[in-house]
């Protein structure tokens, strides 16, 4: 590991731009609809995948009401309001508007609260570790969500014969095997597929229900919300614990926020309110008017729907919808992970590129296997949708919970509202995300304990990374020479100096880099130019290009640089070193060195960290990748000066 963080600590961010701010870059040219299609493949597929499982769970789970004409419709009233009130009023309406430059998602929001809180403040502790927890949460939503989806779409061949009950476990884990595998070939040529397949589902999802409501209208009875009241009067606990399977209804709800940045707020609104919420109620209603009429239907409602010639292809529809709604929620791993990495939250992993016009398509080795072997490990060790439906909910509804913190914030520090009436509405969102989380919670024996665990684990691995750092700078600091004291001894005793350009990557803007002084010390001299570089990441999602560099002159043709990314920036050192600054000076690779302090950290049990965590840090630090490889350095213009660093 380098000297060189991941990144340093981030600058307030600027305010977000007005809600009618123009679309992200490369959107101008694009037509509204193309984007909304596009939206209909990549945001929604996890939320239009839960009509497989969401009704069947009701009634069947481990916590299932009976099947009662009143409890069909409470259910229904529950599945409709939920989708208003947490994706249509929530999201759409209020989290969309927290946008940070045009980008969403935990992280993006994360990082725009942080911008306006002081530094070294208990609250800006409080909401940072809010972020990493809520981040953490994700991938375990990022582990379940495959699993369950092709699971239950596969399940579907029950329907047609149980002769294929020995096959499912099987069929499923080719399926996940393959996605996990084209993984490293890139989304770019699948994705070209992703929007029309997915319309198709949801066409498919409407007029199935079209056809159940006009045999049974009677269960249009549902969108009254008596009928949601009227169910927690008379189940009372077993209809406050159905909300753990309502919650499967809007599992998914996030990605609205998370996915903003590709394709604008315009479409992603315009794809759920015209199109993907009406197919989603048009569906559930349908599979309650089933219901009503044929209560031995909840082996499998939505299946039953189908009419016999067609279980078949529409098994094969759902697989190919449930694949897309994998697809979009590793891809979202990734990029959390990018953004983790860029804002120091997490050691540098491998990035590969997989488009050449893309740079947001990548591929992360290490977190695609990762994922892979936690999915398998939990298609082979819950071995049905339904028990995994067990282990689904909790991290959906802690996140939802986080971003309705955050919000309160966002009302109070951005928008400016008075605390009573941001309280009055971040409080109404919170307070329906912690009944769900509630119901959920009872869920932690049966399978509840899974995602849990994982954020816990991931939450440990980005504490432990975060204040490993700073435990390291200020371990650093006392021993860092100043600058200026330096460069006087510098101008008073010249050493030799040499052709050429030397770089030295350091964390921090104070002292003399420790590479520095190892090379001055062992080879006695200096090149004719030397710069001191800083990389930072800034807590907004891009840096325009001209306010990239900052570079000063020190004097004895030393230079200061400051080399400036957002949390989306492609990191790419060689190319920023083209770009115009203010000394007009400039760079030839081939004439120029990169020196890198690569550090040993040595856990030695001092106060700041238990000894097992500053062993896990150690670990992170050996197996993280390097600085060369991060900022797309060429490998035959760096330097490597190690030191040992006892922590």
């Amino acid at each position: 590991m380098t000297d060189t963080p991941e990144a340093s600590p981030p600058e307030p961010a600027s305010p977000p731009p007005a809600d009618n701010a123009e679309p992200p870059r490369g959107h101008e040219h694009t037509g509204l609809y193309t984007l909304a299609l596009g939206a209909v493949g990549v945001v929604f597929g996890d939320i239009g995948t839960s009509p497989l499982y969401a009704m069947k769970e009701a009634f069947s789970g481990h916590h299932a009401v009976g099947l009662t004409h009143d409890n069909v419709l409470g259910v229904l009233s529950l599945v409709f309001w939920s989708l208003v009130i947490i994706v249509t009023l929530k999201y759409v309406t209020f989290v969309m508007r927290a946008d940070n430059r045009g980008e969403g998602g935990i992280m993006a929001l994360m990082a725009l609260v942080v911008g306006t809180t002081q530094r070294g403040s208990r609250s800006r502790w409080w909401i940072t570790a809010m972020g990493m927890f809520g981040a953490a949460l994700f991938y375990g939503d990022s582990m379940i969500t495959p699993a369950i989806s092709v699971l239950s779409a596969v399940e579907g061949l029950n329907v047609v014969t149980p002769v294929f009950e020995p096959y499912i476990i099987p069929i499923t884990l080719v399926v996940i095997a393959g996605l996990f595998i084209v993984q490293s070939k890139g989304t770019g040529t699948v994705g070209a597929l992703f929007g029309p397949i997915t319309a198709i589902w949801f066409l498919v999802l409407a007029t199935l229900g079209v056809i159940q409501i006009a045999a049974n209208p009677h269960v249009l009875l549902a969108f009254n919300p008596a009928y949601a009241v009227g169910f927690f009067v008379d189940n009372r606990m077993p209809g406050f614990l159905t909300l753990g399977t309502v919650i499967l209804a809007v599992t998914g709800a996030e990605a609205l926020y998370a996915d903003m940045g590709h394709f604008g707020k315009k479409p992603i609104r315009l794809a759920w309110l015209v199109f993907v919420l009406p197919a989603l109620v048009l569906n559930y209603f349908g599979q309650g008017a089933l219901l009503l009429r044929d209560p031995t239907a909840i082996a499998h409602p939505f299946f039953r729907m189908v009419p016999s010639w067609a279980t078949l292809p529409m098994v094969g529809l759902a697989t190919m919808a449930t694949v897309i709604a994998s697809q979009a929620v590793i891809s979202g791993a990734y990029s959390l992970t990018r953004q983790a990495i860029q804002l120091g939250y997490c050691p540098r992993l491998a990035v590969h590129h997989t488009s050449e016009r893309e740079m947001g398509q990548v591929y992360m080795p290490w977190i695609n296997w990762a994922l892979f072997a936690a999915v398998v490990a939990l298609v082979l060790g819950f071995k049905s949708s339904s028990a995994l439906a067990s282990a689904y909910g909790i991290a959906v509804t802690g996140t939802m919970a986080i971003d309705s913190v955050l919000l309160y914030f966002v009302f109070t520090r951005l928008w400016k509202w008075n605390t009573a009436l941001a309280g009055l509405v971040a409080g109404g969102f919170l307070a329906v995300d912690l009944a769900f989380f509630g119901a959920n919670s009872v869920k932690l024996l049966q399978g509840g304990w899974f995602p849990v665990v994982i954020a816990i684990a991931i939450f440990t691995l980005i504490a432990t990374w975060r204040q490993g750092r700073a435990i390291l700078f200020s371990r650093l600091k006392p021993g860092a020479i100043p600058i200026e004291p330096f460069l006087q001894s510098i101008a008073a005793h010249p050493p030799a100096r040499v052709e050429g350009t030397a770089i030295f990557l350091t964390a921090g803007r104070e002292g003399v880099p420790h590479a520095l002084l190892h090379n001055l010390n062992h080879n006695k001299v200096l090149h004719e130019r030397v710069v001191l570089l800083t990389v930072t990441t800034e807590d907004v999602p891009y840096v325009a290009e001209a306010q990239r560099i900052e570079i000063d002159e020190l004097g004895s043709a030393f230079y200061r640089m400051t080399v400036r990314y957002g949390f989306k920036d492609e990191p790419n050192l060689p190319v920023a070193l083209q770009l115009p600054n203010k000394l007009g000076m400039t760079f030839s690779m081939m004439e120029t060195s990169f020196f890198l302090s690569r550090q040993t950290i040595v856990p030695t049990g001092e106060p700041g960290m238990a000894l097992w965590r500053e062993k896990l840090f150690a670990a992170l630090s050996r197996n993280a990748a390097s600085a060369t490889d991060f900022f797309q350095i060429p490998t035959n213009r760096v330097v490597e000066l190690g030191t040992q660093i006892e922590i």
